[in-house]
């Protein structure tokens, strides 16, 4: 009853096409009663009833005519809420493999406006277009994770630029794979840790007030993981395993100088040293989940979206190792999965209301149907996450010296 009734108010009226606010009254019929009719037969009455009349029934109208002519909402949330905007949503390293896809899959959607983070303006704009990304579904703003004053200077710009911020997805990653010696950010911290955790450490923690003040319905912060820093699964056995040990390295800043550059103070190992930067990624998750879901309502979590075997995150591998692996995945493991497949997995994390779940780490199995994995024991270990956390909350200048 209630949607026939609306339909009748709203055909009772019409909103001029050149854009007015105003609303007038065209030859209908009310409930049955012709209200032309009815307004003839109000001014044969006495003037002030039919003045009293008259504005009671248009007010009326007016407040229901208004709620018709509202723009479409859009039901976000698996708890009721409504949007009447797209949401708005940042993608480190949008500028090629999973980032971009999943900033693609996003634009697509027409539910997105996408905010690409990443170090490389131009690459950035040539990959959106030849991607096919219209431009009205994003916006390209320069952030270099290896540099901590960059990832300050992005959060300084963003917040002027008067966006909101419903969703943060930490994707970029650096894969130094046949690495002999370390390389450093502009901090000094080894290069792939510095990146992958300690810079979007810091860019989740400076934008999680943006986040909180989102009116979105479904807030979320997600961190890419691996299944190479997860030692409970075949993957994460192949050597150099993933292993933080106490922690020594870290604690020591990572230089190489007086410390490790790495984190468990052990010798330099580029591979390694990527698969404990996961490690340390989706520790972050579960802590930020610890320390601020229940307060803040914001969905945190990672996830693993398969084997991009194509992506450009091997360039640094030997050319035997990127010849060899796509077929590897796609014949032997069957694990592989294509970049634009594994970016709409992404999305799905971003913008599905069945995945709003926090604390958990989503993988997809043979069927393409999402599940919440497991975790191996150090990358679920609260304790280490909690120290993962003071430590690097002191790095990146948020915590005592």
């Amino acid at each position: 009853m209630a949607l026939q009734a609306t339909s009748l108010v709203s055909s009772a009226f019409v909103v001029p096409k050149e854009g007015r606010s105003s609303l007038y009254l065209k030859e209908s019929s009310f409930f049955g009663v012709s209200l032309s009719e009815q307004i003839k037969s109000d001014y044969s009455s006495s003037a002030l009833r039919c003045k009293r009349e008259r504005k009671q029934r248009v007010g009326a109208v007016r407040a229901q005519a208004t709620a018709t002519a509202s723009p479409a909402v859009t039901q976000a949330a698996p708890e009721g809420k409504k949007t009447l905007r797209k949401g708005s949503v940042i993608v480190t390293g949008a500028s090629s493999g999973l980032g971009l896809a999943a900033a693609k899959a996003l634009a697509e959607s027409g539910k997105w406006h996408v905010i690409m983070a990443c170090r490389d303006f131009l690459k950035t704009e040539r990959a959106a277009k030849s991607a096919g990304i219209s431009k009205e579904n994003y916006t390209i703003m320069h952030l270099d994770l290896a540099s901590l004053d960059s990832v300050r200077q992005f959060v300084d710009n963003f917040k002027r630029s008067g966006r909101p911020l419903d969703v943060l997805v930490c994707n970029a990653a650096v894969y130094l794979p046949t690495a002999k010696e370390p390389t450093f950010t502009a901090e000094g911290f080894e290069l792939s840790v510095g990146t992958n955790h300690l810079g979007h450490f810091l860019l989740s923690r400076l934008l999680l007030d943006e986040m909180k003040k989102s009116d979105y319905p479904s807030k979320r912060l997600i961190i890419v993981g691996s299944i190479t820093g997860n030692t409970n699964t075949l993957a994460g056995n192949v050597p150099p395993k993933a292993n933080l040990g106490d922690l020594r390295g870290l604690a020591g800043g990572l230089n190489g100088l007086n410390t490790s550059a790495m984190i468990d103070g052990g010798d330099f190992d580029g591979a390694k040293a990527y698969k404990d930067s996961k490690v340390c990624n989706m520790l972050t998750m579960q802590e930020f989940h610890r320390r601020y879901h229940e307060e803040t309502g914001i969905t945190f979590a990672s996830l693993y979206p398969g084997c991009i075997a194509t992506t450009g995150l091997f360039r640094e591998h030997i050319p035997l190792f990127r010849l060899l692996f796509p077929p590897f995945q796609k014949y032997i493991t069957k694990g592989y999965v294509s970049q634009a497949d594994a970016g709409k997995r992404l999305a799905q994390v971003v913008s599905d209301p069945s995945l709003t779940k926090s604390g958990v780490y989503w993988s997809w199995n043979k069927d393409s149907a999402s599940f919440e994995n497991q975790l191996s024991q150090e990358a679920s270990d609260s304790d280490k996450a909690r120290k993962v956390w003071e430590i690097s909350e002191r790095l990146v200048g948020l915590g005592p010296n």
